[in-house]
């Protein structure tokens, strides 16, 4: 049987020591700063994106990748769209997912607006026949939707999925 000893100097001991708080230490506040970007990430998400002020293209994709979306530079059609004086039950579904949005074309009703129509590049599961579609009234957006033309369809409100569409 073989023993080994070593003598273990007061010195390096010391550093050691003080090496180790200063990992633990800056771990700690790298922990920290990541905490706060996820929480200001989080609150970021939380803030609807200002509808004023909607001038060109630039500032409609803007506003759609505030939501998460990522679209193509230009409109695939842009449609003058007259808003119906009154609205019958045909519209329920339709202005229903406007007012989850914050959005409410009753006031709007008679007007004529402009829809604007984006590729989305982004969907979750999806890749193709996925389009965004934002309505605009004299620089302000007053409604909007993603939506799927192919298939079976759907219509969803402009805040990014959190789970994929299964095919």
């Amino acid at each position: 049987m073989f023993i080994i000893t070593k003598k273990v100097h007061r010195g390096r001991l010391a550093v050691s020591a003080i090496l180790l708080v200063l990992t633990i230490a800056v771990l700690g506040a790298g922990l920290g700063l990541t905490q706060n970007i996820q929480a200001a990430e989080a609150a970021a998400q939380l803030q609807q994106p200002d509808p004023t002020g909607i001038k060109n293209d630039q500032d409609r994709v803007a506003y759609l990748e505030s939501f998460g979306w990522l679209v193509a530079d230009e409109p695939a059609s842009v449609e003058e769209i007259l808003i119906p004086e009154t609205f019958d039950a045909s519209y329920d579904e339709y202005l229903a997912l406007q007012a989850e949005q914050g959005f409410d074309l009753t006031q709007y009703s008679g007007k004529t607006v402009k829809r604007y129509t984006y590729q989305v590049k982004n969907y979750p599961g999806l890749q193709e026949h996925i389009w965004a579609s934002l309505l605009v009234y004299q620089k302000t957006i007053i409604g909007g939707e993603i939506y799927c033309s192919q298939g079976d369809g759907f219509t969803q409100g402009l805040e990014y999925p959190m789970k994929t569409v299964e095919e």
